[in-house]
C-alpha cells in the first residue's frame, strides 16, 4: 500500500507540475503548494524525507494550493492508485471548509474530480486547472435562478444591437420601420426561437445543466445560440463560452454572427486569431479539429476557462476523439444539431454489452442529459415548412434509361466484343458510372433536362442559381463544358463561358467561388438587367463542397447527377434549398418592383437523375444493411441496347425513361427524419478489421478490406465516396480513414492545410529574405502543385498561355521574384507527392 500512495504522489506531482503549481519556490515567485500539516515543501525536505517523502507525522500528506498573495484556494485529497478518490469526499470537504476553501480536487493519481462546493457535484478531470484559471473561478458566482427569472422576449438580440430602438422615431413610424430594422440590421427571434431559449429557462429550474436544440437547417441556430450566450452571460452563470465547430468556414460564418449580435456587449474571438489575448474576449470560436490535434486543448485551456461550452452540429462534433474535448470543460453543455433523433437506430442487442456501450457513447442524446430520446427542444423541417419559414422542394424525378438499369440489380447490360472477337455480354452498375462507363449522351440529356425544365428566376426571367452535385472532378469539368456550350446557343454572347463554373478543390479559389455565387458577383453581376444584382454564374458545379454550412438562399433549383448513398449527404444537400428568400431584395428600379408578381421564393426544384429520393423515401431500410432497389417500372427488365463499338461502353443514344414532377407535402421526406453511419459501424463491429489493426497488422487489413469490404454489391463503398463522405478534399487512403474511425488521427487535414505546411517548410528550408512576395510565391506554389494544366505550361515554358488561364495568370506568374520561378517548382517536384492533392 505504501506503494501505491507514493506512485500516486509522484503522478499528482508532475500535474500539478504540468499545470503551472509550484512546488518549490522559483524565478516565477514562492511555491504555491503546502502541505496539511503547513509543512512547506522545500528542496531540504524532499531530500530529509527521501522515499517515504509521502509521509509525515500527522498522516499522508494532502495538498493545500494557494493564491498568489499566500491565501489558501483549493483542496487537493490525494488517495492511493488502489483507491476511488472519492472516498475522501467527506474528509475533503471537513478539510476545505477548515481553510476556508472553495475547491477541492479529489486524485488517486490516475483519475481526478473537481468539485465546487458551492455549486453541483464533483465533476472528472484529466488535467489539473492552472492557478490563474482557478482565481478566475473562484470570482464565477452562479447564481441559477437568474437564468429562470431573466426576461426573454423576441427582442432580446435587437436589445443589445440598439438597446433603445425602440425610442428611435423610425421605429415607432410602422411606415419607417422595415427600412429602420434593414439598416440597423436588427434581429428579432421568431416565434419558435424564443420558444428555444425558454426551454433552457426550464431545464435549468429543473436542476438541467446539458440541453439539446434539434433544429432543421435554415431555421437560425447560431441567432439561437448567441440568444443563449447572451442569457448565461448577462445572469452572471457564465463568464467564458467556447464554441466548437467541425469546419473551418463555420468558425468564421459564426463568428462573425456573434459579432454582429452581441459586440455591444460582449466580445466574440476566434481562438487561432487571438492566441495570446483570448481571455479578454467571453466568446471563444475554435473548431473541433484544431483542439483535437496533439491534444491542444489540454495544453491551451484549464477545465475551468468556459462555463457554458456550445457544440454546433453536435451528431458529428462530439463523436469519437471529439467528446474528450467537450467533456473537458466544467459547466453548461448545449449541443445543436439538425440532425432529428429519428436518425438514431434502436439498440435492439441489448445482451452484447460492447455493442451497447459503443452505441451509448456515440448517442448524442445521451451526451446532452436526454437520455429518454427527447431533446431540449425540436423543430423539424416540417415544422418550418408548416410555420412558413422554410421551404419543401418540388422533386423532379427524371431518371433515364440508363440511371434506371444502371441502378437496378440486374445493371446495364451491353455487348462488346472481346479480345477473341467474340461478341460478350458486359453488366455495369451504379459504381461504374463516371469511372468505367461514361456516356457523353447521357450527361447531355441530364443538362438538356435541367435546362428546359429548371426554376427561373423571377426578375431576370434567366435560369434559376443552381448547385449541380456530379461524380467526380472530371464529371464535373464535362458538365461545365456541355452546360456553357448549351447556355452559349440559347442566349448567344450574354455569358461568356461564365454560366456555369466548376467549384471543386482542385479549382484554386473555389472557396472565394462559393462566397461570390452567394453574394452574387461570380464573375460578376447584373447581366441581364444591371439594376438588378445576381450572380452572372447561374450554375455551380460540384462534387463535395457547397454541402453543410453552405447558405445561399436565392438558390432555386439543386440537381443531383450522381447516385447518393449517404443520408447524411442526401440531407444536407437538399437543406441548401429550403431557405427563403425575396427576389426583389436587390432591385433597385422601384417601378419594375411594382411589375413582379411573385418576388418571394416559395419553392425549389430537386433534379433527381438516380432516384434518390425515391430511395429515401420508399425502400431505404435504416435499421438493416442497404440492399439497392429494383428501381425500373414494370419489374421486368427492358430490352438489350443495340450493339456498341468495339471495346467501348457508350450507348448511341440515351433517353428519358420517366419524368415527373412532386410537391413534397407538409410531412416531408423521410430523410428529414432519419440517419445512421453505416460505414463507420460496420467496420467497429469487424472482428477482423479490430484484431489486426490492434497489433498493427495492415498490410492483412487493407487486403482484407479490398476482397470483402470496398466495391461489393451490397454497399458499394468506395474510397472516392469515403472521402467526399469525410469531407475531405483530397486523396487520402484507405489506411488513413481506418486510422481516423479508430481514433489514431484526430482528423483528415485538407488539401489547403497540407499545401500550408509544405509552403512553411519550403520557408523554412529557402529563407525568402523578401516577405512581401511570400503571398505571391504562396499562390505560386499551391497553383503549381495542385494543378496539372499550370505544372505542363511553366514546365515547358509556353507563358503565353497564362495570358488566357484564368486560374493562375501571367499577371501572378510576373508577380514572384525571378529567382524564385524555378526554384518553386523544383523544389514541389523534389519533396511534394502531387498525388496526394489530386
Amino acid at each position: 500500500m505504501p506503494q501505491k500512495e507514493a506512485q500516486a504522489r509522484i503522478k499528482i506531482n508532475n500535474l500539478l507540475l504540468e499545470s503551472g503549481w509550484r512546488l518549490l519556490d522559483d524565478a516565477s515567485g514562492k511555491a504555491n503548494v503546502i502541505l496539511e500539516n503547513n509543512v512547506k515543501l522545500t528542496e531540504q525536505f524532499i531530500n530529509d524525507l527521501g522515499e517515504n517523502y509521502d509521509k509525515v507525522k500527522n498522516g499522508f500528506i494532502d495538498f493545500l494550493l494557494l493564491d498568489e498573495r499566500g491565501f489558501p484556494l483549493l483542496v487537493l485529497e490525494a488517495k492511493s492508485e488502489d483507491k476511488n478518490p472519492l472516498v475522501g469526499v467527506e474528509q475533503a470537504r471537513k478539510y476545505a471548509k477548515g481553510q476556508n476553501c472553495r475547491f477541492v480536487i479529489l486524485s488517486n493519481g490516475n483519475l481526478h474530480y473537481f468539485w465546487d462546493l458551492q455549486h453541483g457535484n464533483p465533476y472528472v478531470i484529466t488535467k489539473f486547472p492552472d492557478p490563474k484559471s482557478v482565481v478566475g473561478y473562484k470570482d464565477y458566482q452562479p447564481i441559477p435562478q437568474k437564468i429562470v427569472d431573466e426576461k426573454v422576449d423576441t427582442d432580446y438580440i435587437s436589445l443589445t444591437q440598439k438597446p433603445n430602438y425602440f425610442e428611435d422615431p423610425a421605429w415607432q413610424d410602422e411606415c419607417t420601420r422595415q427600412e429602420f430594422l434593414e439598416k440597423n440590421k436588427l434581429k428579432f427571434l421568431r416565434p419558435y426561437q424564443l420558444k428555444a431559449v425558454q426551454s433552457i429557462q426550464t431545464s435549468v429550474k429543473d436542476g438541467g445543466n446539458r440541453f439539446l436544440f434539434e433544429m432543421a437547417t435554415g431555421t437560425g441556430k447560431t441567432m439561437i445560440a448567441a440568444a443563449v450566450i447572451k442569457l448565461f452571460l448577462r445572469t452572471g452563470n457564465a463568464r467564458g463560452v467556447l464554441f466548437l465547430v467541425d469546419r473551418l468556414e463555420l468558425e468564421d460564418q459564426a463568428n462573425k454572427a456573434f459579432i454582429n449580435y452581441l459586440k455591444n456587449d460582449f466580445k466574440s474571438v476566434i481562438y487561432k486569431e487571438n492566441r495570446d489575448d483570448w481571455r479578454k474576449a467571453e466568446i471563444v470560436v475554435t473548431t473541433v479539429q484544431s483542439l483535437l490535434f496533439n491534444n491542444k486543448y489540454l495544453k491551451l485551456f484549464s477545465p475551468t476557462d468556459f462555463d457554458l461550452v456550445i457544440s454546433d452540429e453536435a451528431h458529428r462534433s462530439i463523436g469519437g476523439n471529439a467528446r474528450a474535448i467537450f467533456e473537458y470543460f466544467i459547466g453548461y453543455k448545449l449541443g445543436l444539431t439538425a440532425t432529428p433523433k429519428d436518425y438514431l437506430k434502436k439498440i435492439d442487442r441489448a445482451n452484447d454489452q460492447r455493442d451497447l456501450e459503443r452505441r451509448i457513447l456515440l448517442d448524442t442524446y445521451r451526451t446532452f442529459g436526454c437520455e429518454s430520446g427527447q431533446p431540449t427542444f425540436r423543430y423539424s423541417l416540417v415544422d418550418g415548412v408548416k410555420d412558413g419559414y422554410l421551404i419543401s422542394p418540388v422533386v423532379v424525378d427524371a431518371r433515364t434509361e440508363v440511371t434506371t438499369q444502371l441502378l437496378s440489380d440486374k445493371g446495364y447490360s451491353v455487348i462488346v466484343t472481346n479480345n477473341n472477337n467474340e461478341d460478350v455480354e458486359e453488366e455495369y452498375f451504379h459504381k461504374d458510372y463516371e469511372k468505367k462507363f461514361f456516356s457523353e449522351d447521357t450527361n447531355r440529356l441530364f443538362c438538356e433536362t435541367f435546362l428546359k425544365n429548371a426554376f427561373l428566376d423571377p426578375i431576370s426571367r434567366e435560369i434559376g442559381k443552381t448547385i449541380i452535385f456530379a461524380v467526380s472532378q472530371d464529371h464535373a469539368s464535362k458538365l461545365v463544358l456541355m452546360l456553357n456550350e448549351m447556355a452559349n446557343k440559347l442566349y448567344p454572347h450574354k455569358y461568356n463561358f461564365d454560366f456555369a463554373t466548376q467549384v471543386t478543390s482542385k479549382i484554386p479559389e473555389a472557396q472565394q467561388f462559393t462566397i461570390n455565387f452567394t453574394n452574387n458577383n461570380l464573375h460578376g453581376s447584373g447581366n441581364f438587367l444591371p439594376e438588378y444584382k445576381t450572380s452572372k454564374t447561374r450554375v455551380c458545379v460540384t462534387v463535395g463542397m457547397m454541402t453543410t454550412g453552405y447558405d445561399c438562399p436565392d438558390l432555386l433549383n439543386i440537381c443531383l447527377m450522381r447516385p447518393i448513398f449517404s443520408p447524411t449527404d442526401f440531407i444536407q444537400i437538399k437543406g441548401r434549398g429550403t431557405r427563403k428568400h425575396k427576389f426583389t431584395e436587390f432591385l433597385f428600379d422601384e417601378e419594375l418592383k411594382a411589375l413582379i408578381n411573385e418576388p418571394e421564393k416559395k419553392k425549389f426544384k430537386l433534379f433527381d437523375f438516380f432516384a434518390n429520393c425515391e430511395y429515401f423515401e420508399d425502400k431505404y431500410n435504416y435499421d438493416e444493411i442497404i440492399e439497392l432497389p429494383q428501381w425500373y417500372r414494370g419489374g421486368t427488365r427492358p430490352p438489350m441496347p443495340p450493339p456498341v463499338p468495339t471495346g467501348y461502353a457508350n450507348p448511341d443514344e440515351d433517353k428519358l425513361s420517366a419524368m415527373y414532377e412532386t410537391i413534397i407535402d407538409l410531412n416531408g421526406m423521410k430523410i428529414d427524419r432519419m440517419f445512421f453511419d453505416q460505414f463507420e459501424n460496420k467496420m467497429k463491429k469487424d472482428d477482423f478489421i479490430r484484431e489486426n489493426i490492434g497489433i498493427g497488422n495492415w498490410e492483412k487489413v487493407i487486403e482484407y478490406m479490398n476482397d470483402n469490404i470496398l466495391n461489393k454489391p451490397e454497399e458499394y463503398y468506395t474510397i472516392e465516396k469515403l472521402r467526399r463522405a469525410a469531407g475531405v478534399d483530397r486523396r487520402i487512403t484507405l489506411r488513413e480513414i481506418l486510422e481516423k474511425i479508430y481514433g489514431m488521427i484526430p482528423y483528415f487535414k485538407s488539401k489547403d492545410e497540407k499545401l500550408n505546411e509544405e509552403f512553411e517548410k519550403f520557408i523554412l528550408d529557402r529563407k525568402p529574405d523578401d516577405p512581401a512576395h511570400i503571398v505571391a510565391m504562396k499562390y505560386f506554389f499551391k497553383a503549381y502543385a495542385t494543378d496539372s494544366k499550370v505544372r505542363d505550361i511553366i514546365d515547358n515554358k509556353r507563358y503565353t498561355e497564362l495570358n488566357v488561364n484564368p486560374n493562375f495568370t501571367i499577371k501572378d506568374y510576373k508577380a514572384i521574384p525571378a529567382t524564385w520561378r524555378e526554384t518553386i517548382p523544383e523544389y514541389i517536384k523534389d519533396y511534394l507527392p502531387l498525388n496526394q492533392f489530386m
